[in-house]
């Protein structure tokens, strides 16, 4: 641990001296994205002059300052959701605030995300498809494993580049020590160890509105138990914590019990959090790049009175965090920096779909949600907003990856030399897109993974689903996104023209996987840098260890 730690420490170190012959170096990016760019190359290069000029012109026109950057990621809600007033309407919901954000920004209409929450972030952050950095899916609680500390994430590209940074809120990339944001390029970072299930599931409260069952001691008979710890217990909740220096557990008390009071609690702490850390960065005279990810609209509490005509228990907390977005650009405002402030905000996948009907969230236009491979588990709202920069109001039908943002992102923060050139980058440059408009994307696919299994290919407005093993390519279901969004009518007869140029895709995919191997998971000691371990915390993890293979 302490090696993976200190490999961490002298990383920018190691980056800088090498920093000529990263700029020499091309990115590694996956075998698709060479395939077409050996069709549009010269375009591109000619294109990116211009780019870097028109950059330049905006850098100098706000004071020779580059942009900051505030990334929100919400939990959760289908394609369709957010920032169309006539959906309020549609789901007796009033968001307003994200309602003029989208009219204030460039829309992506085909923002894909990966199927479950963990493995979207780790997307975003180190720009690679998750099953390369071994962060595949969703874990609720103890696992001891987490993001790799080798694994270089778009907080520390920025970082060495001069950027000040902070995170607030969901994390969800492990309880391991290497894992933690403050040792993954934040200088500070506000977050929970876990995710909602522990601290909005996992209550006394939700097991009452019947959302939860057979966790809570008030509410089951325990006649036939035997084993005392099948059940989670002692999990380390919120912590908050400085770069080099160890976390700390906020607001439990040893022996108290979790309640859903403590998550509405740290809900308002982490809004409290981010506007401070807009209003202290903002004073500084580099600039920053600040995460916010609420854990709202996740909450599994029925209001007693409902404020919405939905009244579910997640629409009312998606409508309480608009509330919540518009303070924090209200604040951005007060600043002076909003207009040099690149502002995105998107969900991070589909809605939890097993709570649909009574949550107040619906699938919508798109089939299914979180966890699956359909349109509806990795189609999501996405805007972008940067006043300077970006024509209001706009939209584009260009593919966008999530992990495209960790690449655009290094690239406005003029931090691109920093990007590892040892491994696959999966994210596209898109600045293109950004800075002019539909029809400017570099990227028309998208492989889709369910843990470490391929399960899908998009292609344009094309996408099979892969062949079961032992199926040919040309029995696999080939859907058309525009005709039939809910991929409810495969086409395989049809399609058949399709299946060679798909498999041709999975191939250029899997051969450069053989050559860049995909990375190792993070393992260790769960709850490893926390300096304020509860007793009973401490008693899970000994209790984890004792049946783990010995490191």
């Amino acid at each position: 641990m302490k090696t993976n730690l200190l490999t961490k420490a002298l990383a920018p170190l190691a980056l800088a001296s090498n920093l000529v012959l990263a700029e020499d170096k091309p990115i590694i990016h996956d075998g698709e994205y060479n395939f077409l760019a050996a069709q549009h190359g010269e375009k591109w290069a000619a294109q990116d002059k211009e780019i870097d000029a028109k950059l330049a012109e905006i850098k100098k026109k706000n004071g020779d300052k580059r942009p900051n950057i505030l990334y929100i990621l919400i939990d959760d809600v289908s394609f369709g959701q957010m920032g169309d007033p006539k959906m309020n309407y549609v789901m007796g919901i009033k968001t307003p605030n994200l309602n003029k954000l989208s009219s204030e920004s460039l829309n992506f209409m085909r923002m894909y995300t990966e199927p479950s929450c963990t493995p979207t972030r780790a997307a975003f952050l180190t720009g690679r498809l998750p099953v390369r950095s071994g962060i595949k899916e969703v874990k609720v609680a103890l696992v001891g494993e987490g993001l790799p500390a080798n694994e270089v994430t778009i907080a520390e590209v920025l970082k060495q580049a001069g950027y000040n940074t902070a995170h607030i809120g969901k994390w969800h990339q492990g309880d391991i020590e290497q894992a933690y944001p403050h040792n993954q390029g934040f200088d500070f970072a506000a977050f929970p160890l876990h995710q909602q299930v522990q601290l909005t599931v996992m209550t006394p409260e939700s097991g009452k509105a019947n959302n939860q069952f057979g966790y809570n001691a008030s509410l089951r008979n325990d006649t036939f138990e035997l084993d005392k710890k099948f059940r989670p217990f002692g999990l380390v909740t919120g912590v908050e914590a400085t770069a080099g220096g160890k976390a700390k557990e906020v607001d439990l008390k040893p022996g108290e019990e979790w309640t859903h009071a403590h998550y509405v609690k740290m809900n308002e702490r982490y809004q409290k959090q981010i506007l401070e850390q807009v209003e202290s960065l903002a004073k500084k005279d580099e600039p920053f790049f600040l995460q916010y990810w609420p854990l709202y609209p996740l909450n599994f509490v029925v209001p007693e009175n409902p404020k919405t005509l939905n009244g579910g228990f997640m629409a009312e907390k998606l409508e309480l965090l608009d509330t919540w977005v518009g303070e924090l650009l209200a604040k951005l405002e007060e600043t002076g920096e909003a207009d040099n402030t690149i502002v995105c905000f998107m969900a991070d996948n589909g809605l939890m779909y097993h709570y649909e009907g009574t949550s107040g969230l619906n699938q919508l236009i798109y089939r299914g949600g979180k966890t699956d491979f359909t349109e509806g588990g990795i189609r999501v709202d996405a805007f972008m907003r940067w006043p300077a920069a970006i024509k209001p109001n706009s939209y584009a039908g260009d593919i966008v990856h999530v992990s495209d943002l960790f690449t655009t992102f290094a690239r406005l923060g003029e931090a691109k030399q920093f990007i590892p050139r040892d491994r696959i980058i999966d994210g596209i440059d898109q600045t293109s897109l950004i800075l002019e408009g539909e029809l400017n994307g570099r990227r028309d696919y998208v492989y889709v993974y369910q843990n470490d299994i391929l399960r899908g290919i998009v292609k344009q407005e094309y996408k099979m689903h892969m062949p079961a093993p032992g199926m040919p390519g040309a029995a696999a279901p080939v859907f058309n996104v525009f005709r039939d969004p809910r991929e409810e009518h495969p086409q395989i007869g049809t399609a058949l023209w399709s299946g060679a140029s798909f498999q041709d895709m999975a191939y250029r995919h899997m051969m450069m996987i053989k050559k860049y191997p995909h990375n190792k998971l993070g393992k260790g000691i769960p709850y490893e840098g926390i300096e304020n371990l509860r007793p009973e915390s401490v008693e899970t993890v000994k209790t984890f260890m004792s049946w783990q293979p010995q490191k």
